[in-house]
């Protein structure tokens, strides 16, 4: 183990000092701030650092149950900002402004989406899926259909999210770290993937944990606190910038900017922004939002969280908690969006990703302030990249090796696993980081399609539908996953169909395909129930019976894997 360990932190030392030789110019959307080293943003960001690797050390762990599921021992207000934290990534914190920024009122899906998202979680899966225990949910899956390949499909969906959905965090990572340290933006993204290693790979889920909770209090008070002074900045009196910023929206519907009064082109631009159905239609919004719905229903790595918790009412409770965390910052984006047209009206597509920290650079509220603000960016990519990247390794260590491949392997074994393909992971997501395809949010975006179009219709069947079976599993999964993937690569491939405008855009697919991913499975296990063997059929109804808390469950022995497939 100790082995391991050295490896592990040689990895993230080794990513490290390739961040540092490539000092230079950052990525384009940098250009749009002062390039350079900046000191003082520095000093709070490599001091928050430092506190994030040290908590990762003190909360190391050395059993599967804390690496992968922080023991179960975690509360209702810790799992709550846990949650919150994962959630709010970069996605959310630069993302979500920058949508805003660029889109208007077209933007608001976006957060309507994610945060309805939970509300299907407390309803339809949240305690079912703590009652159930164990660990992943590939194992889950694989258990209530009584099938490794449904575990094996669900394992191999869970890490393509994970380096979907990672790739934007690294995005927003890079362009933070660029502009504070004035790296080029590749060395940023080595740069903060050693950060990442070295505090994760020790401590696991536990440290992943902990990291998330102190990273939650200071990415949403970095996100609020220049909020005061921004809009005092811009003319307000900065008591509940949430509630006032409707004066600057005003100014700005007739052109008032702090540039001055823009041109009656820019003008009627600005104003169709805002206004309902002035960038987007009416069908493209309700798609985006319910991909976003379903997506945030369907995301491993956040339903993992609710099998750290002691019961299935701390898992009720923490899905409240978590709501309210990521009400507080998602209250707020908007403001950022209207300082950001107030104080940089011409920015552009170029500028939307670090609107956040352009509004207040051009609006000189001083380095201490937005170094803060920086970090908070940083933190909320850390701890989602963090979530993400436990929740991959999880279905691969896991799943795959431990309970498939290696059912007899001892613990020590499927941690080594488990350490060596985070890192390896982790890899991957850099090499795809380096080139991103799409604006931060949209990205992400991708991600909750995969998840909404795959892992959300299989788990609510598996939980609410007893008629659900390993062939109607397998059948949804793979068409969902099919049919997203070929939307995604129909984006980057400009093909119209899968564009912002097109029948099946690769961020909103999951209004057309969900839907028909629900019904396969159906169909699909109606068709084939006979075929179904006697074993798989008394499995999956004792599972259910555990999930609804119905008499007749029996304990099964966790200690054997020989079902049939």
């Amino acid at each position: 183990m100790k082995k391991a360990l050295s490896i592990t932190l040689l990895i993230s030392i080794l990513l490290l000092l390739a961040s540092s030789a490539a000092f230079g110019v950052a990525g384009e959307e940098i250009y749009q701030v002062k390039q350079g080293f900046k000191l003082v943003p520095a000093i709070i960001m490599v001091a928050l650092l430092c506190i994030y690797v040290g908590v990762g050390f003190l909360s190391k762990v050395s059993s599967t149950s804390g690496y992968w599921v922080a023991g179960q021992g975690i509360g209702k207000f810790g799992n709550g900002a846990a949650i919150a934290s994962d959630w709010m990534s970069a996605a959310s914190f630069m993302g979500v402004a920058g949508l805003l920024y660029l889109k208007g009122w077209f933007g608001l899906g976006y957060i309507i989406g994610w945060t309805g998202g939970y509300v299907l979680l407390l309803c339809l899966i949240a305690a079912q899926i703590r009652r159930f225990g164990k660990y992943t949910i590939p194992e889950f899956l694989g258990d209530r259909y009584n099938s490794h390949a449904v575990r094996l499909i669900a394992a191999s969906v869970t890490v393509i999210i994970a380096i979907t959905y990672s790739t934007a965090q690294f995005k927003g990572i890079g362009l933070i770290c660029g502009w504070i340290f004035g790296m080029d933006y590749k060395a940023s993204v080595f740069f903060a993937a050693g950060v990442v290693l070295s505090y994760m790979l020790i401590s696991g889920m536990s440290g992943v944990t902990r990291n998330q909770q102190i990273q939650y209090v200071v990415l949403i008070s970095a996100f609020l606190i220049p909020l005061w002074v921004l809009l005092r900045k811009a003319g307000g009196s900065g008591i509940l910038p949430q509630i006032e910023y409707g004066n600057i929206i005003s100014g700005l519907m007739e052109g008032k900017t702090a540039a001055g009064q823009l041109d009656p082109e820019a003008t009627t631009a600005l104003r169709n922004a805002y206004l309902p159905w002035g960038k987007g239609d009416f069908y493209h919004f309700i798609a985006l939002v319910f991909t976003l719905m379903v997506g945030t229903a369907g995301l491993p790595h956040i339903m993992i969280r609710f099998y750290t918790v002691k019961n299935e009412d701390v898992a009720r409770r923490s899905v409240l908690w978590g709501l309210f965390f990521i009400g507080l910052l998602y209250w707020s984006s908007p403001v950022y969006a209207a300082m950001g047209r107030f104080w940089n009206p011409a920015g552009g597509k170029a500028v939307a990703d670090v609107i956040i920290l352009s509004a207040p650079e051009r609006a000189g509220l001083g380095s201490a302030f937005i170094g803060y603000l920086a970090s908070g960016a940083l933190a909320a990519g850390l701890s989602t990249v963090a979530g993400l990247l436990v929740a991959g390794a999880s279905a691969i260590a896991h799943d795959w090796y431990a309970t498939v491949f290696k059912p007899d392997c001892s613990d020590r074994q499927a941690l080594l696993v488990g350490r060596i393909f985070t890192a390896v992971l982790c890899g991957v997501v850099i090499l795809f980081a380096l080139n991103p395809p799409a604006l931060i949010a949209q990205i992400v975006a991708m991600a909750f399609a995969i998840a909404g179009n795959t892992i959300f219709p299989v788990v609510v069947l598996g939980i609410w539908y007893s008629g659900s079976n390993k062939y109607g599993a397998l059948a949804g999964m793979i068409f969902g996953l099919g049919m997203t993937l070929m939307a995604m690569f129909g984006w980057m491939a400009k093909i119209p169909m899968f564009g912002d405008q097109g029948l099946l855009p690769a961020t909103s697919s999951a209004l057309i395909v969900c839907p028909l991913a629900f019904l396969i499975n159906i169909l699909v296990s109606n068709a084939t129930n006979e075929k179904l063997d006697e074993e798989s059929a008394e499995r999956g109804d004792n599972i259910l019976r555990k999930l609804h808390n119905l008499p007749g469950y029996q304990e099964e022995d966790d200690g054997t894997n020989a079902f049939s497939r």
